[in-house]
């Protein structure tokens, strides 16, 4: 092996009892928590609002074909919804990734009463 994977190998071996410790953690916990009432709704949330926004630009194209500047509009309408989708699944995936590589879920020690 290469003496720099070598190094790295070593330095992750040494944090490996710390970071498998933080997944039952009540520092994961309270995270696990806050992703799973607060975060992820919010994100849903965004996401729904972003696909209507998406849904009246598809409306306010086809109701006004003749007019080219409210169809216009509708574009710009659907342009912003299918960004504001993209973003919104974006930051659940980038949460997601986070979660995972710091192996906390978002059930982590979190009661079902």
């Amino acid at each position: 092996m290469p003496r720099p994977l070598c190094i790295t190998m070593n330095i992750l071996n040494y944090f490996q009892p710390a970071i498998a410790y933080a997944a039952t953690s009540p520092v994961a916990a309270f995270v696990g928590r806050v992703n799973r009432y607060i975060t992820n709704p919010l994100i849903v949330l965004m996401f729904a609002a972003a696909l209507v926004y998406f849904l009246y630009g598809v409306f306010e194209f086809l109701m006004n074909a003749d007019q080219a500047e409210a169809r216009e509009t509708g574009k710009d309408h659907i342009l912003w919804g299918v960004v504001g989708m993209v973003i919104m699944l974006g930051v659940f995936t980038i949460l997601h990734i986070i979660e995972k590589t710091l192996g906390i879920t978002a059930n982590a020690n979190i009661p079902t009463n």
